[in-house]
């Protein structure tokens, strides 16, 4: 008998979990079907990876927060300041801060006491984004400035020169770029989840 196969892809919620469900392939004699679920990551499910991009991104990924903290180390603390140079509306920075805050990059400050007003300032866990931030504001300075020039100069008070980013190695002090690093998972622990998104390695 002359079998026919399909191929065919259902997306449904199970258990409030929305899954893709593909049906590899249905032989119409009767043999059962062989299904296979992928369930399809959602941003809430971000902090519980196990990848410290994946965690970050849960904190930082959202299309304002960058620039907020961007305004901070550029010295801004107060509400009114952020919204005035940013121009976005008071209900979408409160929450970007009041999240920054719930996750221990900012705390606030009393500045005023009657009446009482506070001001944003970033914790230790906060100041530590701080290479972070230059790293991107570098490549932005060398891929997206105008003619003009990078939008604003950074100086180092020690020396006194301007001065752009550089990554080294904790180690040995020699600068690195992505060809000079090898990544490899962590050790394996019984006690903790796998490490299931690590490097990968194409042949040629």
């Amino acid at each position: 008998m002359a079998q026919c196969m399909m191929a065919t892809m259902l997306v449904q919620k199970l258990d409030g979990v929305e899954s893709a469900c593909y049906t590899d392939v249905e032989l119409m004699t009767g043999t059962s079907v062989e299904v296979r679920e992928e369930t399809q990551m959602k941003w809430e499910d971000l902090p519980d990876q196990q990848c410290s991009m994946a965690r970050t991104s849960a904190v930082l990924g959202d299309r304002w927060t960058l620039v907020i903290l961007s305004d901070l180390f550029l010295g801004v603390r107060r509400f009114e300041d952020f919204q005035k140079r940013l121009g976005i509306s008071r209900t979408t920075l409160a929450n970007r801060l009041k999240h920054l805050e719930e996750h221990g990059v900012l705390t606030q400050r009393q500045y005023e006491e009657r009446p009482a007003r506070y001001e944003y300032r970033l914790t230790e866990k906060g100041l530590g984004l701080y290479p972070a931030i230059l790293c991107l504001l570098d490549w932005g300075d060398e891929h997206y400035s105008d003619a003009a020039g990078a939008p604003i100069l950074r100086r180092h008070k020690t020396c006194g020169h301007d001065f752009h980013a550089v990554i080294h190695c904790s180690e040995c002090g020699e600068p690195v770029n992505p060809r000079d690093v090898e990544a490899r998972k962590r050790p394996e622990d019984s006690r903790f989840p796998e490490v299931k998104r690590g490097p990968v390695t194409y042949a040629g």
